[in-house]
């Protein structure tokens, strides 16, 4: 396929890989996008953003990136630990007082982060309406006793962590996390990435299909399917529910942990500005802090058995491993159900992101192919 966009001598097999996605995988429309020491060297589109309409896939396409949002709501953390005003491993209810109540009252940001806090699910859920208004997901969590104590299992916090996170971020700046990533991070730098999609850019981005033969959750009672439904009020796959993903209930509101929104080339701008800086402005996140961050905090098997399948986490970021292979021990960075993936590394200056509209899943090849690419352009 004849795809759109540039990528600079040395970075053609990138191109190449993005072409074969669409030749040989079923790509229906995606864009990727590379920088290498603060400068886009790669920024690629094509194919079809809207299958309905046939509507094209453009240089500034944002789409639902799912969990690629809790390496955003962790950039916006870190960026508050650096400036003072966070303690990761402070507890939470220090700036949160009505959190530290049944068991919680020692649970950090860094708890959270790393999946430890013993909160992957509400037994409390409030109904869909009610997710979308922020406050009773908050409330809910204020009340909620750990799963087991803190800081000594781990279990993925799907949708949680966001919440959590952001609740400590609001309690500190006065603003929601996807406002405060605008405000502090991302007007600035001109992103088209959000945490809660203006309803003006709804009918410009490009809507998610689903892949034939993805499989299904497992059943209403498992860990699984509560922490990946948020105990049923989202539909998933479902996606053209008005409790899925192309809902604009669901990419309109602050939904932080899975929610997020973003072209390509806006993803990679932000890790490109956390790892060296873009546009001769220095770095967002410090040595310092990406040092503290990539640290292993947790691997290996769950709480609840929900399959890692080899995933390293440090602080909020997933590190290079057998199931994310990235380029070395300083990247760090997160993939969304579906495909996304977006990742930065400040011993090579990469910020680096792919965004598809078509869900396929893990051991999909489209990502891992241009990861590849990736690897073989910087690393030779």
């Amino acid at each position: 396929m004849k795809h759109n966009g540039w990528a600079d001598e040395g970075f053609g097999p990138v191109a190449d890989e993005f072409s074969r996605n669409f030749d040989e995988f079923g790509e229906l429309g995606a864009a990727v996008s590379l920088f290498v020491d603060g400068r886009q060297v790669v920024n690629l589109w094509g194919g079809i953003a809207d299958e309905r309409d046939g509507r094209a896939w453009e240089a500034d396409t944002a789409a639902p990136v799912f969990s690629t949002a809790k390496g955003i709501v962790t950039v916006c953390a870190l960026h508050l630990a650096q400036e003072g005003r966070l303690d990761l491993d402070a507890p939470m209810a220090g700036y949160w007082p009505e959190f530290g109540q049944r068991g919680k009252e020692g649970i950090t940001l860094r708890m959270v982060l790393a999946h430890r806090a013993g909160l992957p699910v509400i037994d409390l859920t409030p109904g869909f309406d009610e997710i979308m208004q922020w406050d009773p997901v908050v409330r809910a969590l204020e009340v909620q006793e750990p799963y087991w104590e803190p800081g000594t299992a781990h279990e993925y916090h799907g949708h949680t962590l966001g919440w959590l996170v952001g609740e400590a971020v609001r309690r500190i700046t006065g603003l929601t996390p996807g406002a405060y990533f605008r405000k502090a991070i991302a007007d600035e730098l001109g992103l088209r990435t959000w945490i809660g999609v203006p309803q003006e850019e709804v009918p410009r981005l490009a809507r998610l299909t689903e892949a034939e033969g993805r499989p299904g959750l497992p059943g209403p009672e498992s860990i699984y399917y509560r922490i990946l439904t948020m105990n049923g009020e989202f539909v998933f796959p479902g996606i053209d529910d008005p409790r899925g993903w192309n809902s604009p209930a669901m990419l309109t509101a602050e939904v932080p942990a899975t929610g997020a929104v973003s072209s390509a080339s806006g993803l990679a701008a932000l890790y490109a500005a956390a790892a060296t800086g873009v546009d001769g402005r220095p770095r967002l996140l410090s040595h310092e802090t990406i040092t503290d961050a990539v640290r292993e905090q947790t691997a290996g098997a769950s709480w609840g058995g929900m399959p890692d399948m080899g995933a390293r986490w440090g602080t909020g970021f997933k590190l290079d491993s057998g199931l994310l292979p990235l380029l070395g021990a300083r990247s760090f960075g997160h993939d969304g159900s579906g495909g996304p993936v977006a990742f930065g590394d400040d011993e090579f200056g990469v910020g680096f992101a792919y965004v598809p509209n078509r869900m396929i899943g893990y051991g999909d090849p489209r990502a891992e192919r241009l990861l590849a690419a990736v690897r073989g352009c910087v690393k030779g």
